[in-house]
């Protein structure tokens, strides 16, 4: 293993062997005990970001990790320069501190898209499953029970108990060689207690006699034990609990998705200039800053550079925001992952590999995540306390029925009778059934739950930041008005301008084209078209001389805009939509208004997120005056807009909110937004956006209608709500049963008809889910 780290500063270790989510509470308490030491460890991404001194070695940090029981590792170091003729395969690894594929580090032998990580899990959920189902069907009908059916049932209960429950048994040692207890503990003392007397019961009581049956005596008796096995109780809580477990690990497999999902934008090879004049197509890896790179029409820009020669639109929306495509021209920057909209430029590279814009996004999606605190399972935080309870109790009741003196086999059979009854077979129902219910119904209705943690996050939010651009918006250009001057024909109008921008690739020409094309059915073709850079399109359509574009452009051809039109070109300026003139044959004739469409139900959205207590409050990378025009129009106040931020503003601004003491929620569907989406307490990604925004996001929200945000908290609120009344009732029916266990007196049919109960009612409660509106 390589040690090749600072003496001093901040490392990212990967950590193995964690199992809930109070493993990476300890790892941190102990970690953070050492002189010097910060460390915040995620359960969700497996990963320790520690801040150490000068007096502290990261093979102190290692040693500590292990000293609690688990692994720690640095990450694979990168290579030392990509080579021309082996470009990394995807260009999206990221080296430890988030680089790009500039510095191409080797995919790491751990990472969490390996196909096989959850391949031992599954094989143990099936075995389980096939082999428990008729173990708990024999035990529970009676008529059934053929003769030696209880051998059949060890047969098939065996392995469960030894090969599928083998993750917990391990990680129940691990934790008694350090002191700790959790639900693996439980699950494992309690699986074994109940094999183990099984086995007693079989080969030294009265179970293994033929024709034995477990029968209907529901009487609160005291009980030696010799005839009854729980053969059933240890197969059916391994094959619950192990569901539970392969759920929550398959979400888990997706955490650094966002990463991916945000490098993948990055173009995968570039067409270079070299100085002769040649046009040579090469990985983009290979890119040097100074290196002059062709984009055309419709391709992505490679990397950051300036524009060399051409003029074009670029749309930034995915890493700006900004709705309106930015023109640009020799001397303009330009970032790497746009999207050149217009003519064929030539760029000089200036930034490349781990120093792009890019690459530092997806550093900051990156610390987002590692930095967002883990949310403790409530099953785990009362285990600490429950699991040690149980166990000293079970330990006691033995202690004093063989001081009692009523004989190992009766002290025996109530000390495992403590253990069984709090066995949590309900427990291991309540958080995966009402998940599965809960994100099934979200399914049905567009909204996505990524796990339990975030249904704790959604009753805690009070302040809901909104992504402008395609969340409150369409996030696309649209024609909203047409105003024409005395005596012209809104139809004529929209033939004539719609026929020129139809030739042109301008985002904001192609609004007006699509709004003529969809009025007026087909257009005429044009004669004779121009591009005048930075002011609009010129040529002839009909026999008539027409100008589309800025006022200047008319002005340049004497057409001044009349009264009227002047006022209306103001008033769209002043609403932050973008105003286009119109004019043919020596007149202006018209003004046509463009912006980034407000969605119909954004209102309606807003007033439903105030009604759950929300706050909200609109973020953009568009400019005030636009931002305050859709605020108004949707009823945010103009004291709740935050515009012109960058997309390293979005994150500061949630962390602001967050140090003012709010829980934020943040709504978002670009790549803008990743990073955002990963710092706030609740992330919800529109669907309609970049996998980057989904895969950052906490809940996903599949149509792209904002109402659906309140929708997703109401059902995230209602399915946290469930979990926790199954929590409370799982635990419940084995601590009234506890007394009884104790006191000896606990028939195993009464234990078997509790657990079975309160299994019934947790699956019933979760299910009244499917009826959420």
């Amino acid at each position: 293993m390589s040690t090749a780290a600072p003496a001093s500063g901040q490392v990212e270790l990967a950590i193995g062997g964690m199992t809930c989510a109070s493993c990476a509470a300890r790892i941190e308490k102990r970690l953070n005990r050492m002189e010097g030491v910060e460390a915040t460890v995620n359960y969700a991404t497996e990963k320790a970001r520690v801040s150490f001194g000068p007096d502290v070695a990261v093979a102190d940090l290692i040693a500590t990790v292990e000293k609690t029981g688990y692994t720690a590792a640095l990450p694979t170091p990168p290579r030392p320069a990509p080579r021309p003729s082996a470009p990394s395969a995807d260009g999206s690894r990221s080296d430890g501190s988030g680089a790009l594929a500039g510095s191409a580090a080797p995919p790491e032998p751990d990472a969490p898209d390996g196909p096989d990580e959850l391949a031992p899990l599954r094989q143990r959920l099936v075995t389980a499953v096939v082999l428990a189902a008729p173990v708990i069907a024999l035990a529970m009908v009676p008529a059934w029970q053929f003769t030696y059916w209880q051998w059949l049932s060890l047969a098939l209960a065996g392995p469960v108990v030894t090969y599928a429950a083998w993750p917990f048994h391990r990680a129940a040692w691990t934790n008694l060689r350090h002191g700790a207890a959790t639900m693996d503990t439980l699950v494992s003392v309690g699986t074994l207690a109940a094999f183990v007397w099984s086995l007693w019961a079989l080969f030294f009581g009265h179970a293994g006699m033929p024709g034995m049956t477990h029968g209907f005596e529901l009487t609160i008796a005291p009980s030696d034990g010799a005839g009854n096995i729980y053969l059933e109780a240890a197969a059916g809580v391994t094959a619950f609990i192990l569901a539970g477990r392969y759920f929550e690990a398959r979400s888990k497999r997706r955490a650094g998705a966002a990463l991916r999902a945000l490098l993948e934008l990055g173009a995968k090879d570039v067409t270079v200039l070299r100085p002769d004049g040649r046009e040579e197509r090469v990985p983009v890896d290979t890119l040097v800053p100074g290196d002059l790179f062709v984009v055309r029409p419709g391709e992505k820009i490679a990397t950051d550079g300036e524009i060399v020669e051409g003029t074009s639109a670029v749309d930034a929306s995915m890493l700006t925001g900004e709705s309106v495509p930015v023109e640009v021209a020799p001397g303009s920057p330009v970032t790497g992952a746009t999207v050149n909209a217009g003519g064929r430029l030539v760029v000089r590279a200036t930034r490349v590999g781990a120093d792009t814009q890019l690459a530092r996004m997806a550093r900051l999606v990156e610390d987002a995540q590692n930095g967002k605190a883990a949310a403790q399972r409530l099953a785990d935080r009362i285990s600490a306390v429950f699991v040690p309870i149980v166990i000293a109790l079970a330990v006691a009741t033995l202690g004093f029925w063989l001081a009692a003196g009523v004989g190992p086999a009766a002290a025996f059979t109530a000390a495992v009778a403590v253990l069984i009854i709090a066995c949590p077979c309900a427990l291991g129902l309540a958080t995966p059934t009402a998940l599965m219910v809960g994100t099934g119904r979200g399914a049905a209705l567009g909204i996505l739950i990524k796990g339990p943690e975030t249904l704790e996050t959604t009753r805690k939010v009070d302040t809901i930041v909104l992504d402008k651009t395609g969340t409150v918006t369409t996030g696309r250009m649209t024609l909203l008005a047409v105003h024409t001057a005395d005596g012209e024909d809104e139809r004529e109008v929209l033939r004539l301008a719609g026929a020129l921008e139809h030739a042109s690739e301008h985002p904001i020409a192609q609004a007006v084209a699509t709004a003529a094309t969809e009025r007026l059915g087909t257009l005429p073709t044009p004669e004779d078209f121009g591009n005048v850079p930075g002011l609009g399109v010129q040529g002839v359509v009909d026999g008539h001389a027409v100008l589309v574009g800025r006022e200047r452009l008319l002005a340049e051809w004497e057409q001044p805009l009349p009264a009227d039109l002047e006022r209306a070109l103001k008033a769209a300026e002043a609403a932050g939509r973008t105003a286009i003139a119109v004019g043919w044959d020596g007149r202006a004739r018209a003004v046509l208004e463009v912006a980034d469409a407000v969605k119909p139900t954004s209102a309606e959205a807003i007033t439903r997120l105030r009604a759950l207590g929300l706050t909200p409050i609109l973020l953009t990378g568009d400019n005030r005056t636009v931002a305050e025009a859709v605020a108004r129009e949707v009823g945010i106040a103009a004291d709740d807009v935050i515009a012109e931020v960058m997309p390293e503003d979005k994150v500061d601004v949630v962390r602001r909110l967050q140090r003012e003491g709010r829980s934020v929620a943040m709504v978002g569907d670009g790549v803008n937004d990743a990073a955002a989406l990963a710092q706030a307490d609740l992330g919800l990604a529109m669907g309609t956006g970049t996998d980057a925004a989904i895969e950052a996001g906490d809940l996903t929200l599949v149509r792209g209608d904002l109402r659906v945000a309140a929708d997703a908290i109401r059902l995230a609120r209602r399915t946290l709500r469930t979990i926790h009344t199954n929590l409370f009732w799982a635990f419940a029916y084995n601590v009234a049963a506890l007394p009884l266990a104790a006191a000896g007196l606990l028939n195993p049919m009464i234990a078997g008809a509790a657990m079975a109960f309160s299994s019934v009612f947790v699956v019933g409660n979760s299910l009244r889910l499917r009826r959420f509106r």
